[in-house]
């Protein structure tokens, strides 16, 4: 089925300006400006708790709007490329127009995901997190799993490109991890793994279940005459 790419350029469009409008690019720049200028003065680093804050201030405002001035300029160029494909015709126009689809696809999900962070209005979720796994009283599949985990939302922070630092580790006795504490450093980090709170259930299915499970329903049998 054919995109309607003038639609869903449209809804893109509607999207971008509600984000724009909770975002306040101006804001953000008249933010930037006063916090490079608190970052510039000579004695910043004399208490160097301040001066962190600064610099991680100034940081997250300067992300934050390049975030939403390129997702805007990737829009122009997604609309250019259909324009452009409606100009050529046969195999020019059918490459521009999956280029055009990848980059929709692309956009998309970059845009509701930068919607969904202009939810995150909270008192604390801009901040960074500390979040600590435990195994519980599940044994070593217990401790096994809480590795896991671990190593799941390490790989989410290494996708996302934020830097997480381990402040302490239990290791169970025979395998795994009593308990993990780190800290993940982002904006909205809080706001984002604050719906992670909660208790994960494991459940193993042995060899023979996954067996039936697999099996094909027999045929009814004939009745013998």
């Amino acid at each position: 089925m054919a995109i309607d790419f003038p639609a869903e350029i449209e809804q893109l469009r509607h999207t971008y300006a509600s984000v724009v409008a909770v975002t306040d690019p101006e804001a953000l720049r008249g933010r930037i400006a006063e916090l490079s200028e608190q970052a510039a003065a000579p004695d910043l680093w004399d208490d160097a708790d301040a001066a962190q804050a600064v610099t991680s201030a100034l940081a997250h405002a300067q992300a934050d709007l390049k975030r939403v001035e390129a997702l805007g300029g990737r829009i122009d160029d997604l609309e250019t490329m259909v324009e452009m494909a409606g100009e050529e015709s046969g195999a020019d126009a059918e490459e521009l127009l999956a280029e055009a689809e990848r980059d929709l696809a692309g956009v998309r999900k970059d845009l509701s995901d930068l919607e969904i962070r202009t939810l995150l209005s909270g008192e604390y979720d801009q901040r960074d997190a500390v979040v600590t796994i435990r195994s519980g009283a599940g044994g070593v599949d217990a401790a096994d799993f809480a590795e896991m985990l671990l190593r799941m939302y390490t790989r989410w922070a290494e996708r996302h490109e934020y830097p997480i630092k381990i402040l302490n580790t239990s290791y169970a006795e025979e395998a795994g991890l009593k308990s993990v504490t780190f800290e993940v450093h982002a904006p909205y980090a809080y706001g984002t793994l604050s719906v992670e709170g909660g208790t994960h259930r494991l459940v193993r299915i042995s060899p023979s279940t996954t067996r039936a499970a697999a099996r094909p329903p027999s045929r009814p049998s004939r009745s013998s005459r």
